[in-house]
């Protein structure tokens, strides 16, 4: 044998050896890559890897993202879910890095699911950890992968592999459109709050109230005077942005406990029909540059902040001032007048808050006072909660009596005069109730309904 045939037969050899091993690789490759790259066409190690991270309460609009994505771009089979030990600890793409190398043993499996609210009495499926191979906007072969808030991190997130990351970033665009386009919170009533445990992913829907006008009970053009600033606005919308005109509009409505401020607010939010509504409270309000932000997103919106001069009176963080509120007032700034967005507060003490607005001002455009009823206004209130049952009474001696009461006084006493009633509720029957009421020893009672001439009962 010669030098050229030795030769040719080393790099034949070579080839076979060379052969072997590929094909030995591709027999050993796990079928979770083998997945992957087999739709991809590239090696693991070239797989570019583009993630958005979102709050966990955002996890129901991902999945409709991505579900519009797939309807209009196609998907190459049935999501797949991946099975093994640690997996809830591990990235998508460090599984796949682990199953590769053989570090850990991960493969497909059945799709996790969780459940996850889109309304306040509707639920829909959501998948918590899951993948599909599908297509780019321009044709590209790219693996979605979905996965939802775990216990040690409180993001969901959609991870789109790829072989080119122009492919990978215009699916990732394209289903933060479509997120957008298919947002299960617009137009609803939202509660937006925390949790020290969980963080903030607390977002959860609430049933829209259904009062009409007759129902509140405020001193004469009080409510029309809301109205105009806040739902009138909205209703000329358009024309005011043609003129130049801005929609941002801020409502404080302040006075003493047991007004009906919280009733008015109810109000607004059944009147304004096509709003989303933000309800923050308590120490949910420290998220409220996140709850701006969602409202602009899903304007026409509300943001109800209610009590706030707990959070103006809270001096816990900082002597000089009150970050939690300096924060409340640059939400409210930063929200863009061009924004069809109301922020409405509350409060028991305007006292607390008028020094941090009047220093920052043209965030509340209109205050209104909502003060206790007068005898016009004690009368409707009886005859309001009284609307279910037939009312025979001579009211003048009950209004009388009730001078510096309080709507939610006026609630607690009708309630416990049909108690004692038949079919037909009379003086007697209120008068008796409200003697109870009137009681010295009922002092706390009437000063927990923020009503009462007397001063509350210390705790012994």
């Amino acid at each position: 044998m010669d030098l050229s045939d030795a030769t040719q037969l080393a790099r034949a050899l070579g080839d076979l050896i060379r052969d072997a091993h590929q094909t030995i690789d591709q027999e050993q490759t796990p079928e979770l890559v083998a997945r992957v790259v087999g739709h991809l066409g590239c090696e693991l190690r070239h797989i570019v890897n583009v993630v958005e991270r979102l709050p966990g309460w955002e996890h129901v609009n991902l999945q409709r993202g991505i579900d519009s994505y797939l309807t209009a771009h196609g998907q190459q089979g049935d999501w797949f879910g991946i099975a093994g030990h640690g997996r809830d600890h591990e990235d998508i793409v460090n599984m796949l890095a682990g199953a590769a190398r053989g570090w850990e043993r991960y493969e497909p499996g059945a799709v996790d699911y969780a459940t996850a609210a889109i309304g306040p009495d509707e639920t829909t499926e959501v998948i918590s950890l899951g993948l599909i191979l599908a297509w780019s906007p321009d044709g590209a072969p790219v693996v979605i992968g979905l996965r939802g808030a775990r216990e040690h991190t409180p993001q969901c997130e959609v991870v789109v592999l790829a072989k080119e990351r122009p492919d990978a970033t215009r699916t990732r665009d394209e289903i933060s459109r479509r997120m957008r386009e298919h947002d299960v919170y617009q137009g609803q009533v939202l509660s937006f709050e925390w949790s020290e445990h969980r963080g903030n992913d607390l977002v959860t829907f609430l049933p829209r109230p259904e009062l009409d006008a007759a129902q509140v009970i405020l001193p004469e053009d009080v409510l029309g005077t809301i109205e105009r600033h806040i739902v009138e606005i909205g209703e000329h919308a358009v024309r005011l942005r043609r003129h130049g005109q801005h929609l941002k509009r801020g409502l404080l409505l302040h006075g003493p406990p047991g007004t009906g401020k919280t009733h008015t607010v109810r109000y607004l939010m059944g009147r304004m029909r096509g709003c989303t509504v933000i309800v923050m409270t308590g120490t949910a309000i420290r998220y409220v540059t996140q709850a701006a932000g969602l409202a602009r997103r899903l304007q026409p919106a509300i943001v109800i902040l209610e009590d706030v001069d707990l959070v103006a009176r809270d001096r816990s963080y900082d002597e000089e001032g009150n970050p939690l509120l300096f924060s409340l007032l640059d939400a409210m700034d930063g929200v863009g007048a061009d924004a069809d967005v109301t922020f409405v507060l509350t409060t028991n003490r305007a006292d607390v808050l008028e020094r941090a607005l009047a220093d920052r001002p043209g965030r509340v455009d209109l205050a209104v006072e909502i003060p206790k009823p007068d005898a016009d206004g004690r009368a409707a209130l009886l005859r309001l909660y009284a609307r279910d049952i037939r009312l025979e009474a001579d009211l003048e001696p009950i209004v009388a009596r009730t001078e510096g009461a309080t709507a939610s006084f006026f609630k607690e006493l009708v309630r416990r005069a049909v108690l004692s009633a038949g079919p037909v509720l009379t003086g007697e029957h209120l008068e008796r109730a409200l003697d109870e009421m009137l009681d010295e020893r009922a002092a706390l009672t009437r000063a927990l309904l923020g009503s009462g001439e007397r001063e509350p009962v210390p705790f012994m």
